[in-house]
């Protein structure tokens, strides 16, 4: 496997991760959403605005 693969498997494996908690969030559906198509179209990108100002996980009352 060269350098590449494993760039773009380490990137869809965050990309996954991103859209995972963007459906468990707090957020409206409408923002979920927006939010998913961001990650989707704008892999790297998206990923990183996600990760900077998107909407965060539902916290569990454990």
């Amino acid at each position: 496997m060269d350098v590449a693969g494993i760039g773009g498997f380490f990137v869809l494996v965050l990309n996954v991760w991103a859209i995972v908690s963007i459906v468990g969030s707090t957020a409206s559906t409408t923002r979920k959403v927006i939010w998913t198509i961001l990650v989707l179209l704008l892999p790297v990108i998206g990923f990183v605005i996600w990760l900077v100002i998107g909407p965060r996980p539902a916290k569990s009352k454990a």
